[in-house]
């Protein structure tokens, strides 16, 4: 078993991430090769997609949104997520035990503890495929049926046990809008996929976040059982040993990184599953935990670094950086240059557009 350094892992995880040098494919084969982006904040999967494709231009994706080949809805950790369409299709059957595990441990299952599910889901489905609803409407409309049970309980319920998805304009560039819910049959016209695998989608993991452990998958996924599903593959797989002891999986036809490469700077989003995807985070973060209060996140040398937050008011459009680790005189140089980039694509209209980037060390 070959060993393999922290920052060996990062630079060969930036690489398959497309975060070392941004990538000409399409949004449409980033996400998927991504297996969806994070996208709780309906605008961070734009962000995500500018930092690792060389022409990005919003409005593809805003497209592939309304014409419904991709949608946000809930995937991994139960958390929405956006997706094409067909992965969508594929992955939510493998992660509805993972969404029925999570609703389990919340108090709209004890609210709802005396419901019936059948019943409940049926009326839900038969609400939200009539027209899409946000989760206040949808709770109105279940209280009428059981006026004694919370009736937000109730609209969750639905929303953690039924394929739902978030219809535009919410997740459209620039646009905003309330969480209105359908299901993907609804909205697409297609069934579920009947037949998953999840030998194929821990496989997957391992091209986009690899080299990973069982437990990184298990992280960033949910899903249990993935020990036998390593163990089964491991024919195919190829292992190493970090630097903290921990084996660590891969494909044996994808290459690891020099770990002296150089990293430029880069902008993520709030979310993004490149720093959460892991359970053992320490090829991302030196100093601990992703801290609150930024927009964004900002890796230098190829490490978390500091955030980022964008502003618009009558005086103009501004990007703040914050640089909250030891860095050179090139690399802050290298930053700024990133950050000027970055308020320009986020307001492209704007005359008046500027990147200020501020060392706190």
């Amino acid at each position: 078993m070959d060993g393999i350094s922290r920052r060996a892992l990062n630079r060969t995880t930036l690489l398959r991430q497309s975060l070392l040098d941004r990538s000409d494919l399409d949004p449409k084969s980033m996400i998927e090769h991504l297996v969806g982006m994070q996208a709780q904040n309906p605008q961070d999967p734009y962000y995500a997609l500018w930092s690792r494709l060389t022409r990005f231009d919003p409005s593809q994706l805003s497209g592939m949104i309304e014409r419904a080949e991709a949608v946000r809805g809930a995937l991994m950790r139960a958390t929405i997520h956006l997706a094409t369409t067909s992965d969508f299709r594929r992955l939510r059957p493998q992660l509805q035990a993972v969404c029925t595990r999570t609703l389990g441990s919340t108090a709209f299952a004890k609210d709802t503890k005396d419901v019936d599910r059948d019943e409940l889901i049926a009326i839900g489905r038969s609400l939200v495929e009539e027209s899409p609803m946000t989760r206040a409407q949808l709770s109105t409309k279940l209280g009428e049926r059981w006026p004694d049970v919370p009736a937000a309980s109730l609209a969750q319920v639905v929303t953690y046990l039924l394929p739902v998805i978030q219809v535009p304009p919410r997740g459209l560039w620039g646009r905003s809008g309330s969480a209105s819910w359908t299901t993907i049959e609804k909205w697409t016209g297609s069934e579920m996929a009947l037949e998953t695998s999840v030998e194929e989608t821990f496989l997957r993991y391992l091209a986009a976040f690899g080299p990973a452990s069982v437990a990184d998958a298990r992280n960033w996924s949910g899903l249990p059982g993935l020990r036998q599903v390593a163990e089964d593959l491991r024919p195919q797989l190829r292992s190493f040993r970090a630097d903290t002891g921990a084996e660590l999986l891969d494909l044996p036809d994808h290459s690891i990184v020099d770990e002296d490469t150089p990293a430029p700077p880069r902008f993520l989003p709030e979310y993004d599953n490149v720093l959460l995807g892991h359970s053992d985070r320490s090829r991302f973060f030196v100093d601990g935990p992703i801290p609150l209060g930024w927009e964004g996140n900002l890796l230098v040398d190829g490490v978390f670094s500091g955030g980022w937050k964008l502003s618009r008011d009558q005086a103009g459009s501004r990007l703040e950086v914050e640089v909250r680790r030891k860095a050179t005189k090139a690399e802050l140089k290298a930053v700024g240059e990133e950050a000027q980039r970055l308020v320009e694509f986020a307001y492209p209209d704007a005359g008046d557009r500027e990147a200020t980037v501020r060392q706190a060390w």
